[in-house]
């Protein structure tokens, strides 16, 4: 699971436990002018998410790490799909994060809060 805070002008997510391992990331930290928007899409995870380089999947059970597809880099840590959360990024290097949260209502609404 993700931790998603917006500090300084900053989403910084970390990730928890052993999704550290799974993802091979600790964290993940993007300036606010950089992000879009975000929305809660519990169904994003029946997609299909490309190739996947470097990260961890089980069908059914889990993604993380990081896919590509389309030509995009995007940022995959979900587990339980009812919590999910899709961050829309501009001018970074993932152009999404798709993350497991505790309170995907809460953290979308932090997230378009801070980028109007």
């Amino acid at each position: 699971m993700a931790r998603v805070t917006i500090e300084n002008n900053e989403l910084r997510v970390e990730l928890e436990g052993m999704h550290k391992i799974w993802t091979l990331k600790n964290t993940v930290s993007v300036p606010m002018t950089h992000v879009r928007g975000a929305t809660a899409d519990p169904g994003i995870v029946k997609e299909s998410k490309g190739i996947r380089a470097p990260g961890t999947h089980i069908p059914g059970i889990f993604t993380a790490g990081t896919w590509h597809k389309d030509g995009d880099k995007v940022f995959w840590d979900v587990r339980d799909s009812t919590k999910t959360v899709v961050i829309e990024l501009r001018d970074e290097s993932y152009a999404r994060l798709i993350l497991e949260v505790e309170d995907p209502r809460a953290t979308v609404e932090l997230i378009n809060r801070s980028t109007t």
